[in-house]
């Protein structure tokens, strides 16, 4: 976007001179524009909601690990794997711009299908998974959150598309 002239509201340029929205530095020679936020109004409420599920995921994944890997490592392996996509989420919605955002629509389209697919493994299977997983049962352990965010994410970053 190095270049461009004209008011556009979206990249915070004016007149031939850039503005830093993030800090409303001007000055004489164009920028690049701050990455567009996809924090604010609902997108603050999914950051969140995927932050809490990353300490959550991950504490709990640890724990399972280090303790009683040997009763359930798939079970276990797939809460890890969760929250890392828990975690790698909640970092590209924070981070924002374009190619976080896209990033974060393919993990979460990930995750949608990590959840469909464990959910409906763990009740065609139960003997599969002597312990629960975050995406177990469709992530009822967790009030079906784990199926629900990522279809909320999905909605959200497609509407913060520029």
């Amino acid at each position: 976007m190095a270049g461009e002239t004209g008011g556009t509201g979206k990249t915070g340029k004016t007149g031939g001179a850039a503005v830093n929205g993030a800090t409303g530095e001007t000055g004489g020679a164009v920028r690049e524009a701050p990455a567009a936020r996809l924090v604010g109004g609902p997108g603050l409420l999914l950051v969140w909601l995927y932050g809490v599920m990353s300490v959550g995921a991950v504490s709990r994944s640890v724990y399972q690990i280090a303790t009683e890997y040997d009763r359930a490592p798939l079970a276990y392996t797939l809460s890890a794997i969760a929250a890392v996509v828990y975690a790698f989420i909640t970092y590209t919605l924070f981070r924002g711009g374009e190619t976080a955002r896209k990033a974060a629509l393919v993990c979460c389209a990930a995750e949608l299908v990590g959840v469909l697919t464990v959910g409906t493994w763990t009740l065609v299977d139960p003997s599969a998974f002597p312990d629960a997983t975050v995406w177990s049962d469709y992530g009822m352990g967790y009030l079906f959150i784990p199926v629900l965010l990522p279809v909320t994410g999905m909605l959200w970053l497609r509407r913060a598309r520029r």
